[in-house]
């Protein structure tokens, strides 16, 4: 799982390990210092990013999006993202 794609921040979730360490080696996730300020930034990511996950658990199921276009046509569809778009905005 991506750090992004956590549903609550956790300090101690191994993705949050994984992704410092990938960006910045692991000496840097051993010093409290850097980790803390690696953190901060990765939280600041993923608050950044909270309109994606919101958009996510509203979006219809793939396989309903495709039986809503077939049925309806792509511009009843669009309405239907556009919707959640709406209540959703990007930041």
């Amino acid at each position: 799982m991506n750090y992004l794609e956590l549903k609550k921040w956790e300090d101690t979730h191994s993705s949050i390990w994984r992704e410092i360490v990938s960006r910045f080696g692991q000496s840097d996730y051993d010093d409290e210092v850097k980790r803390t300020k690696h953190m901060a930034t990765l939280k600041a990511e993923w608050d950044a990013k909270k309109y994606q996950r919101d958009r996510a658990t509203e979006y219809p199921a793939i396989a309903d999006q495709l039986d809503d276009i077939y049925h309806n046509g792509v511009d009843e569809w669009k309405k239907t993202i556009k919707a959640v778009k709406d209540k959703y905005p990007k930041e």
